[in-house]
């Protein structure tokens, strides 16, 4: 099987060692009698049903240890329902919100918490705001909740009074201060992705894989969509806006090389983006990740050769720094601020669409949050839409955790903290006044026309829930765009788009 890489670095498989050289190509023939593929259902090239049923899959490394999906259906008990009222203030008309009716006390403690969240909103931002009064808000509010302990209310209350603890500290530089804007501020600063100890994260995710199928469903749709879109083609080559772990790849070789019909599995490259401004740290992440796909791919006989892209030092993509190679069905991969996944601005993400579209992609697909507007707008509106989001997030998981506080904890304060107070940051900086527009709607707009999602794309998620709590539900939006949905609130989509020049019947 040959590996190339490209002028950046070169990846040793066999011991996994990298040397920086001006023009490097490395070829290696690797060949295997194990038999390291699934026994994959029909009803899909991507889902090994049976493995995710509990049984384990031949990984190797960190593709090992987070791919495993052993015991991951759980008969978890549902500990939430949604809430809503007929007043006409914006906080009662919370019908999605998560909180717990084991208990009356607990339901009046829950929509409380709400309203003290939004009052401290509104003295933080309103027309007749006032710094004094959100902070004896906090207080109090600090005095009700904790993020380790409580209910699923209680535990995001938390995390929402310490990112608006963090406002309003720095709320008298709030319009320069980019580092609030683009991590977190407040008492929860240190919990920040980046400042996590490795192996948190790691076992975060995998809780997070094992016991929601919100990464998963995402992953499995674009891989499916993929794999219909190249069927007949000899090389592939996909360019991954943001590889993270890799982990969605390992998935579709899987599949490429477990087909029982047609042609062989085709040469398979990745090139991966690197961001420009975080330097080495960024440029080690994405090699790191590519050597644990090229050892993957090598011991599964997936033909793979693995590239990065660096985008400029202000995360701009230039289209010339890709390397395409005539006769590559070219694939375009965007996944969007899922939980594990950093925040990216969206010029950085307008500038990778729209360089894309000159290329012609055969297919693109986008998987995005769906945080849907509830309110009238500014800050507390957004604010509210967020509180919505993750309180639908938070019920989904504690649906999946059930009795296990210690692992919803440790996804929150990993992953979820983090990205709340970071999100509104964000939102405080443009009073909510910044257009909501999804990203699918954006490329509808600059002209990329859908594409089908085929019937065994839905047929599959469909099945992958079912290995859920039944709280999951998907549906189908116009022909292109797969949502998954936790009972009456949107979490996720996932769409396919194509190029203008070409045909949307893939």
């Amino acid at each position: 099987m040959a590996m190339e890489f490209d002028d950046t670095f070169q990846l040793d498989i066999a011991d996994y060692s990298s040397t920086t050289t001006t023009t490097t190509t490395t070829t290696t023939t690797t060949t295997t009698d194990d038999d390291h593929g699934c026994n994959w259902n029909d009803w899909s090239p991507v889902v090994d049903w049976e493995a995710l049923s509990g049984g384990q899959d031949d990984f190797h490394d960190l593709i090992e240890s987070m791919m495993d999906d052993g015991g991951l259906i759980n008969s978890g008990r549902v500990l939430a329902n949604e809430t809503s009222s007929n007043s006409q203030n914006s906080v009662s008309s919370t019908d999605t919100m998560a909180i717990d009716e084991d208990n009356n006390g607990e339901d009046v403690k829950g929509l409380r918490l709400v309203h003290l969240l939004m009052a401290a909103a509104e003295a933080l931002t309103g027309v007749n705001k006032s710094r004094e009064l959100a902070k004896v808000i906090l207080v109090r509010l600090k005095e009700l909740v904790s993020p380790n302990d409580g209910t699923n209310m209680e535990r995001l209350a938390a995390y929402f009074s310490d990112a608006l603890q963090g406002l309003l500290e720095g709320a008298g530089g709030i319009h320069n201060n980019k580092h609030l804007i683009s991590s977190t501020n407040g008492p929860y600063h240190h919990h920040h992705r980046d400042e996590n100890h490795q192996t948190d994260v790691l076992t975060a995710f995998q809780l997070l894989q094992d016991m929601s199928p919100y990464v998963k469903f995402g992953h499995f749709s674009a891989n499916q969509a993929i794999l219909e879109a190249v069927i007949h083609d000899r090389r592939v080559h996909i360019v991954d806006y943001d590889i993270m772990e890799g982990i969605q790849w390992a998935s579709l070789m899987q599949a490429l090389v477990s087909r029982k019909d047609g042609p062989p599995a085709p040469h398979l490259r990745i090139t991966a983006l690197s961001r420009g401004g975080n330097g080495r740290r960024s440029i080690g992440t994405v090699q790191e990740t590519g050597r644990r796909l090229v050892a993957f791919a090598a011991s599964i006989g997936q033909p793979f050769s693995f590239h990065q892209c660096r985008l400029d030092s202000d995360e701009t993509f230039r289209p010339s720094s890709l390397k395409l190679v005539r006769g590559e069905a070219l694939i375009i991969n965007c996944m969007l601020h899922l939980p594990h996944f950093s925040y990216r601005a969206p010029d950085s993400i307008a500038s990778f669409l729209s360089g894309s579209k000159t290329l012609n992609p055969r297919l693109v697909t986008l998987v995005e949050e769906e945080v849907g507007p509830i309110g009238d707008g500014g800050f507390v509106g957004r604010f509210m839409d967020s509180l919505h989001h993750y309180s639908a997030l938070y019920d989904s998981l504690e649906a999946g955790f059930p009795m296990q506080s210690r692992a919803r904890a440790l996804v929150e304060r990993v992953f979820l903290g983090p990205r709340i107070s970071g999100s509104l940051a964000r939102i405080y900086r443009t009073r909510g006044e910044e257009e909501v527009c999804s990203w699918g709607e954006w490329l509808g707009a600059v002209g990329f026309k859908p594409v089908n999602i085929s019937f065994a794309n839905h047929c599959q998620a469909k099945l992958l829930l079912g290995l859920f709590n039944d709280g999951y539900r998907v549906e189908e939006l116009a022909s292109n765009r797969l949502v998954l949905g936790w009972k009456c609130r949107r979490l996720l989509s996932a769409s396919l788009w194509t190029s203008s020049s070409l045909d949307s019947d893939l």
